[in-house]
């Protein structure tokens, strides 16, 4: 990009990851992406279980790829002697770790805040569980899965006579691991002011509610408990997926009243924005089955392609529903790079999502894809001063 310089916005930043499955993971690889060092730390004999996660090729997970980009990869068994030691000396040159055994695992290790603390005062501390470090499910198992269910998120989604629906993929995961790395940079803004680090507690149950807005404060105030209701807003209407002539399907949005009134000329039926109960989201959402009516007839009998010209010619919100193959031939998405073409010395040319958003002047990029478990244990320790009989040892123990 024009005026950009080669410095990246978080080079000289050590993250050690410790973490798997997904969130923890997720952070550190958005910290790699605009310049940090990650070095991913694995047991020897039990790798990130992500490597393994959904379809792969020739072997290879291919979700790795895409999780472990930009990250040094090690092996390390913390709960061994030589491991933790190994540990507390990578910590001594870190600024972050991110974490997510559960609450009381590193404390068994002698690896607990106390003891990384002491060997560097200014680390950040990411520790990301299901349920928080305290509180009466802190020591449960627990997954995004759950944060799903417990947050609300489930009941409110699917149709209103259908049981409740969980997300086909990480939803909960993805959305604590975008508020971990928020929150490393907060702790490392502080840290800036301070000069001390901290403990991050970042609980997976807790940013999704963020994320599925005022339901809380609704209850509170009103005691007003938000239904299932599919693809229909209870704020807005018509808000729906609707089927094209030609057996497509697009998602028409209608926030803005101005929006919504240009829909129903589209459509033609400008009638309807005379009616009273047309002058507001919540009106309209309770006459939604006159508008749905509406639109639904026009879009049926139309193709997509007819549809997204008309809709974009009346500068009205409306969107395809794509599934992946769409969205690798997508314009727009061509346009931003959203998925870019990265070489991996496994497998040649991968197309993956790009780094999360621009930056005009530092941007990110994706330097290399997951490497192979250990793959850097030797150059990353061998760095940090150990000799070769010291790595032998350790792998003696059984801690590399």
């Amino acid at each position: 990009m024009t005026g950009t310089t080669t410095t990246t916005p978080l080079s000289g930043l050590r993250v050690l990851d410790l973490a798997t499955l997904f969130a923890g993971p997720l952070a550190a690889t958005m910290l790699g992406d605009f310049g940090a060092e990650v070095i991913k730390v694995e047991h020897p004999t039990k790798p990130d279980p992500s490597r393994g996660h959904g379809p792969s090729k020739d072997g290879i997970g291919l979700w790795w790829k895409l999780l472990g980009r930009n990250k040094r990869t090690i092996t390390l068994d913390l709960s061994k002697p030589g491991g933790r030691t190994t540990l507390l000396r990578l910590a001594a040159t870190a600024d972050v770790i991110i974490e997510n055994f559960r609450p009381g695992t590193l404390e068994k290790w002698d690896l607990g805040w106390a003891e990384l603390s002491t060997a560097n005062p200014k680390l950040v501390l990411a520790r990301v569980t299901a349920f928080g470090q305290f509180g009466p499910y802190a020591h449960r198992p627990g997954f995004g899965t759950l944060a799903e269910a417990m947050s609300g998120f489930a009941a409110i989604t699917g149709e209103p006579d259908a049981p409740p629906t969980l997300p086909p993929f990480g939803l909960a995961d993805s959305i604590a691991g975008l508020a971990t790395a928020y929150a490393v940079m907060t702790a490392l803004a502080a840290r800036d002011r301070t000069g001390e680090g901290q403990v991050v507690d970042m609980a997976i149950i807790e940013p999704i509610l963020t994320a599925l807005g005022p339901q809380p404060l609704w209850y509170d105030q009103l005691g007003h408990v938000q239904p299932r209701t599919g693809n229909r807003s209870q704020n807005n209407a018509p808000r729906n997926t609707y089927r094209t002539a030609d057996g497509s399907w697009v998602a028409v949005s209608t926030s803005a009243q101005s929006i919504a009134e240009r829909v129903m000329r589209l459509v033609g039926r400008p009638e309807l924005i005379d009616e009273p109960w047309f002058a507001t989201g919540a009106d309209r959402a309770r006459h939604a089955d006159v508008l749905d009516a509406a639109v639904g007839d026009w879009i049926a009998q139309r193709t997509r392609t007819e549809v997204l010209a008309a809709f974009e010619k009346a500068e009205a919100a409306v969107a395809p529903i794509q599934d992946v193959r769409d969205v690798m031939t997508d314009p727009q998405y061509q346009a931003l790079d959203t998925i870019t073409t990265v070489d991996d010395p496994e497998l040649g040319p991968l197309r993956m999502q790009n780094v999360l958003f621009r930056l005009s002047a530092t941007p990110g990029a994706i330097r290399w894809t997951g490497r192979p478990h250990g793959a850097d244990t030797d150059p990353v320790l061998t760095e940090l001063g150990l000799t070769e009989n010291e790595l032998a040892t350790l792998r003696q123990e059984g801690a590399l």
